[in-house]
């Protein structure tokens, strides 16, 4: 794969469309196996499409998987478990709220990708940067915004906004175990993918297994519709995985908020679910503040 200055963009805007179709899968999957079944289903059939894609990585490259170091693994755990939390929280929300609205409520993540990567892992800050993330973001509120909302819509928000600090959270820890790995950037992207699935379906099995194994049953015999979850969620992540060794998190997520636009495509034409002014305002700042940080690179 091509790491030019652009291919990070590149593989975010493909990311974000993959993961679009991922979470209408998985939204269509709550409804018959629950939150935390739906939520398994992007991973445990997602790792088997990760292996897949390592071993194409590793047939066109003839690069051999690295041996991780130590400081790979509390990287890579930490980014699987908030991961999980992130998810669970998200389709959660889907269930009471608007498929295009909980994106939006989730895509408030670049800012505080932008301050857990500076902290975590020195990932620097620029003026141009701050100002198109806070352009974009202030998009994404302005489209989550309700005039005369009630307290119906309390939960669904305080979801949307944990969820997404949490997927902050996941993408600094794979950010930071995909440069602790000694290999070209695409076969780091991929192992680092194999690894974390792999930690999120033995995880979210055994706890299934134990907690409720008729969940664990049904998420088993519904695999026919869960594979194109599954398949999606791998690529998305695979793509996100490799515009994570590319350039910051923080950058990769701001140009992510593209997914909103995919969402209203989803909402409208799937959903049969209409599309305010203000939400097209919305659109229309967020698609200026990614605009600006793609100018500026």
């Amino acid at each position: 794969m091509p790491d030019g200055p652009w291919s990070w963009a590149a593989f975010a805007v493909a990311a974000a469309a993959a993961q679009t179709v991922r979470n209408a899968a998985q939204r269509q999957l709550t409804q018959t196996l629950g939150t935390v079944g739906a939520t398994h289903v992007r991973f445990l059939f997602g790792f088997p499409f990760a292996v897949a894609f390592l071993g194409l990585i590793v047939l066109a490259s003839g690069t051999t998987p690295p041996l991780p170091p130590l400081a790979f693994w509390p990287f890579v755990t930490s980014g699987a478990l908030t991961q999980i939390a992130a998810t669970a929280m998200m389709l959660a929300a889907m269930g009471e709220r608007s498929f295009l609205v909980v994106t939006a409520y989730t895509k408030t993540e670049p800012v505080q990708v932008a301050l857990f990567g500076l902290v975590m892992l020195g990932d620097p800050v620029t003026l141009p940067m701050a100002t198109a993330i806070v352009i974009a973001t202030t998009g994404v509120v302005l489209m989550s915004l309700r005039p005369g909302q009630t307290g119906g819509g309390a939960r669904p928000m305080a979801l949307g906004l944990a969820s997404a600090a949490l997927f902050a959270l996941s993408a600094i820890g794979y950010r930071g175990a995909i440069l602790s790995l000694p290999t070209d950037f695409v076969t780091a992207a991929g192992t680092t993918l194999c690894l974390a699935l792999l930690i999120q379906a033995v995880l979210l099995s055994a706890w299934l297994a134990l907690r409720d194994r008729a969940v664990l049953i049904a998420v088993l015999r519904a695999w026919r519709p869960s594979l194109l979850a599954g398949f999606m969620g791998a690529l998305a992540s695979q793509l996100w995985f490799s515009a994570f060794a590319l350039t910051s998190a923080a950058n990769v997520r701001t140009v992510a908020l593209v997914e909103v636009l995919f969402a209203q495509a989803i909402t409208r034409f799937a959903f049969k679910q209409r599309t305010t002014a203000r939400e097209l305002l919305g659109i229309a700042l967020i698609v200026a503040g990614v605009a600006l940080l793609l100018w500026v690179h």
